[in-house]
């Protein structure tokens, strides 16, 4: 089982700090997003938050540890051509000592790319672009040259050296989507399953009600019988959950007005909200055996905790209380 922590933006000084308290605190990997704005449900998002660039902030995560796992939830495919994003990749694996986790995704927020004017197709097209990114930018790190004519990229006789120290970095693909899914059977070492947000450009309160218990085995389901089609191991494919709110309660009582509380704004039931992937709420104690249910019923083996402000204390409650219990 793997246990990591999900970094928003922060200052360089303010990052490393936090890096290192996560690695001291035996957690497993630290992840980035790479977003130019942060939305949240139905479009909203602060036009003054932090946006740094995400390779950069990897590398100073890098320079500030020696054991933790660093990559990102996820990279959007569309912001960077294949080769540089290999480029970047080899960097950060080098500069790490062989720890980088490669995670990639299509790219989903409308906003980002009405207000920069960079390209944004619909979603079966940017499928069939990441698709060919990953086909070449595995093959630019394994290969002495790399030729490819595809609908999208085109490489002839392309070198990149030097390699990664990992022969071939893992591949983390992040969504929800069916398509995301197949080219996960397909593709990844890792799927970070998150609900579906490609097709409608944002993320929509009606999908995050359609993501509960029972919608999570069943995407586990889709892309297990995905990779057994594709010929490979179906559990060659390790299943991450994202849980992008965690509340660490002090008591039962507590943990139930949390979930009450949060019920309406996500349009679930309180069970609902105590069982939803996208949350954990409870006592330590309730949250072992959350996410020991999680473990043995939807075969997880990698949580994320998003972490927001790198809260040193939550950090702590979370590693000492809980992950050590699990």
């Amino acid at each position: 089982m793997e246990y990591g922590v999900q970094f928003f933006p922060l200052e360089c000084d303010r990052l490393r700090e936090a890096a290192q308290a996560a690695e001291e605190l035996g957690f497993d990997l630290i992840t980035l997003p790479d977003h130019v704005i942060y939305e949240g449900p139905e479009g909203q998002y602060d036009p003054n938050a932090l946006a740094y660039d995400p390779m950069i902030c990897a590398a100073v995560v890098c320079q500030a540890t020696h054991k933790v796992r660093v990559g990102h939830l996820v990279l959007c495919n569309l912001f960077r051509h294949p080769v540089m994003t290999a480029m970047s990749l080899t960097t950060l694996d080098r500069m790490s000592g062989g720890r980088l986790v490669a995670g990639l995704g299509t790219g989903w927020t409308e906003t980002e790319f009405k207000m920069t004017g960079i390209p944004f197709p619909d979603i079966t097209t940017r499928l069939r672009m990441l698709e060919e990114a990953l086909h070449c930018i595995r093959s630019l790190w394994t290969e002495q040259k790399t030729t490819f004519k595809g609908e999208f990229y085109h490489f002839n006789q392309a070198v990149l050296s030097p390699k990664p120290v990992q022969k071939t970095p893992p591949i983390l693909l992040g969504g929800g989507g069916k398509g995301l899914l197949r080219l996960a059977g397909k593709h990844a070492d890792y799927v970070n399953i998150i609900s579906e947000v490609g097709s409608k450009g944002k993320i929509t309160f009606e999908n995050i009600r359609k993501m509960t218990d029972d919608a999570f085995r069943a995407k586990v389901k889709f892309v297990r019988d995905e990779a057994a089609r594709c010929g490979r191991d179906p559990h060659s494919v390790r299943i991450s959950n994202f849980v992008f709110n965690l509340v660490l309660t002090d008591s039962p009582e507590m943990t139930r007005n949390v979930a009450e509380g949060m019920a309406p704004v996500f349009r679930q039931s309180t069970e609902g909200i105590l069982q939803s992937p996208l949350a954990l709420v409870g006592t330590p104690e309730e949250c072992v055996r959350e996410l020991r249910r999680r473990r043995d019923q939807w075969g997880v083996e990698q949580f994320i905790f998003s972490v927001p402000d790198a809260n040193l204390d939550t950090m702590r409650k979370l590693s000492e209380q809980v992950i050590k219990n699990v």
